[in-house]
């Protein structure tokens, strides 16, 4: 005598398939609890997802990042105003270098612009 085993095949319609692949892309359920309330296999709800999903499809691969875009961002902005002050400073050590220029200019009658190879100043041009 055979021994048959009753196993019971189950339908589930699209329309449920993509309800649950939507509850679990937005984590209202895991594939482990609808495989325990729905007595499917796990890898039939692998399948749905990769059939139904949006964003979780064969092949694809989610980068996680370690930074979120705000911390990327305010250090970002840091950077910027530091970069910033920095210029600042150097504009500053600049006029300070081209006003030691035209007072020695001054100072020596001479124009130091003119001796050491950079343009005339406009301020040497009129005392002239």
């Amino acid at each position: 005598m055979k021994k048959s085993s009753l196993t019971i095949q189950r339908s589930f319609s699209e329309e449920l398939r993509k309800e649950l692949v939507s509850h679990i892309e937005t984590g209202r359920f895991t594939v482990s609890q609808v495989t325990r309330e729905y007595g499917v296999s796990s890898r039939a709800v692998y399948n749905w997802l990769y059939k139904y999903s949006r964003s979780l499809k064969k092949g694809t691969r989610i980068v996680m990042e370690k930074d979120s875009v705000d911390k990327t961002i305010s250090e970002l902005q840091k950077q910027i105003r530091e970069l910033e002050a920095a210029l600042g400073r150097k504009s500053l050590e600049s006029d300070l270098y081209k006003t030691i220029v035209d007072l020695a200019s001054k100072e020596y009658k001479t124009d130091l612009k003119k001796n050491f190879g950079d343009k005339l100043s406009p301020d040497s041009k009129k005392e002239k």
